[in-house]
């Protein structure tokens, strides 16, 4: 049988005016131009000629070797199951602590804390600009009992904890690793991941305090101390997630994660740290959007990527320092409050994208997330949906089962070429610190959304139950609606700590927490002291306000 490529590009011209054209006169297909979610072209067909000059071991390999574009790890899903989170914490440490225990109970194997956002912004609870935010969109943590509270029975040394956290990352990680000093468990046995990816903040989020190069500092003090004293603690996870979530395209969502994650690098080799010694606990956080191909794709692209930028631009050594490793969600902007049962089927096949793009973790968000924070049920049937793609699907019995698809394949390389393209214009702006001052980034991102909602508005693009379908339906199901008096409970509780701790060791720690950020000695070491003295939250990061100042946004986007 011939397959050398001039005997297929006649074939298929012959099948293109023959029995495409016989096609297209009984009637037109349904849109003129096919595109992916960030404009990429999609053909009517791919086949071999598509791959022409793709060198299988350069391009692909196999798993768990260099560029892994097929996977970290040589056994992948046969060896072991990617990490089930399920995201969650609202109200106080108390009710988050049950729903954790329950999830836990359920067969969550691993902790993913959410946090208010008063926690995010480092105020305490009884701030003025906390009112009507506590407990709201996380859980409220202020002080070490706090968080004594909000990991009671679970087994620390046994389970793997993700922190979403930016801002106020370094006083979080202090408080877990001051609750397990008090139980006993050394911090060599802790294994989690802090998100502290402050600059993606800047570009899609905002839950920032301090300028980029303050907020710089803080976050190489957190590599250097937890590559010495927390080894294997992940002391970033680089995100994609919220610029996806704010309206990027896949491309813009890996470009802007990868030069965020090679700005950190850049700050760390500044700080004297060694590449080796910190690279290999770097962690990347992405989106899973509706797309399903072409977010496969996305995240083999993203493997192969960082890959070549660790060995190439920073000469790594260590293999395990060319590895990505990432945690995915499913799109939490692609939930509708119009039909919430739809969101099921959407989330099954975001999660369905991230186990046969390789993901190491996974959390699928819950039907309700549109209206409300999730309830119990919502919630464990999102858990549920994990699990039955891992235990009755069979999609993981192979590696990467889609590899070697003629359109998966050309997907790939297409979003890695318009990735690095991007990447040339930051590198050429001065990187990424320089163009989220310039406001590139965001810019970039409005345009992309704006662009996204008038394709809805117009219906090329179509929302189920939103734009097209939108009757008979019944909506069913609970809303979880968080008590107004845990509020008040807060500010109480943290109004006791204050009066009931030694104030001369607290006052003193505070300083100290002040002195290292204006002499330039890191920072972790005084936090956790402060932490261990009940200064709370807010207190510590007024410490650091005061040497670094507050950021302003830019406002001519």
């Amino acid at each position: 049988m011939a397959n050398d490529e001039d005997t297929i590009s006649h074939a298929r011209a012959q099948w293109e005016q023959t029995r495409v054209a016989a096609a297209l006169k009984r009637g037109p297909e349904r849109r003129e131009r096919f595109t992916t979610s960030s404009g990429i072209q999609v053909k009517r067909e791919y086949d071999p000629c598509d791959l022409d000059g793709v060198n299988f071991l350069e391009a692909l390999g196999f798993p768990g070797e260099y560029p892994f574009t097929r996977g970290v790890q040589p056994t992948m899903y046969r060896g072991r199951l990617w990490t089930m989170r399920q995201y969650a914490g609202f109200g106080d440490a108390e009710e988050s602590n049950r729903r954790y225990r329950y999830l836990f109970a359920n067969g969550q194997t691993g902790l993913s804390v959410a946090f208010d956002l008063p926690t995010q912004m480092g105020r305490d609870p009884d701030h003025p600009l906390a009112q009507g935010e506590v407990g709201r969109v996380g859980v409220s943590i202020s002080s070490l009992e706090d968080m004594e509270t909000l990991l009671a029975e679970l087994p620390l040394e046994r389970i793997s904890t993700s922190m979403t956290i930016n801002a106020t990352a370094s006083i979080l990680l202090a408080l877990y690793l001051a609750v397990a000093r008090k139980r006993g468990v050394g911090w060599d046995k802790l294994n989690g991941t802090i998100q502290n990816d402050i600059l993606k903040e800047y570009v899609a989020r905002g839950t920032y305090i301090y300028p980029p190069r303050g907020s710089m500092r803080i976050i190489t003090d957190i590599f250097d101390f937890a590559s010495r004293e927390v080894p294997n603690w992940n002391t970033i996870s680089i995100s994609g997630y919220h610029i996806r979530e704010a309206g990027s395209t896949a491309v813009q969502e890996l470009a802007f994660t990868l030069a965020d994650g090679i700005a950190y690098v850049e700050a760390a080799l500044k700080a004297g740290l060694k590449l080796d010694e910190f690279a290999s606990r770097l962690s990347f956080f992405f989106n899973v959007h509706n797309n399903f191909f072409e977010e496969i794709a996305k995240f083999r692209a993203a493997r192969r990527l960082w890959a070549r930028i660790m060995k190439e631009r920073f000469k790594a050594a260590d293999e395990r320092s060319m590895m990505m490793r990432f945690h995915a969600q499913t799109a939490g902007s692609t939930l509708t409050a119009q039909q919430v049962d739809n969101n099921v089927v959407r989330v099954t096949l975001q999660a369905l994208a991230a186990v046969l793009g390789g993901a190491q973790s996974l959390h699928t968000n819950s039907k309700d997330e549109a209206l409300a924070l999730p309830s119990e049920n919502s919630a464990l049937l999102a858990l549920r949906t994990q699990q039955l793609i891992a235990y009755e699907s069979e999609v993981t019995d192979t590696i990467d089962p889609l590899g070697g698809s003629y359109y998966l394949e050309t997907l790939t390389n297409e979003l890695e070429q318009r990735t690095r393209e991007y990447l040339d214009k930051i590198d050429d702006m001065g990187g990424a610190v320089a163009a989220i001052e310039r406001g590139y980034m965001q810019r970039e991102i409005h345009n992309s959304a704006f662009a996204y909602q008038r394709e809805i508005e117009a219906k090329e693009r179509i929302v189920v139950g939103v734009n097209s379908f939108a009757g008979g339906y019944q909506p069913s199901g609970e809303v979880l609606r968080v008590n107004p008096v845990i509020e008040e409970k807060q500010r109480q509780r943290v109004a006791r700590i204050r009066t009931e701790r030694n104030q001369q060791a607290a006052q003193h720690s505070l300083a100290q927490v002040e002195k290292a950020a204006r002499d330039g000695s890191n920072l972790m070491p005084p936090i956790i002291d402060a932490v261990s003295t009940w200064a709370s939250l807010g207190e510590i990061a007024d410490a650091m306000r005061r040497v670094f100042g507050e950021y302003q946004p830019i406002n001519d986007l």
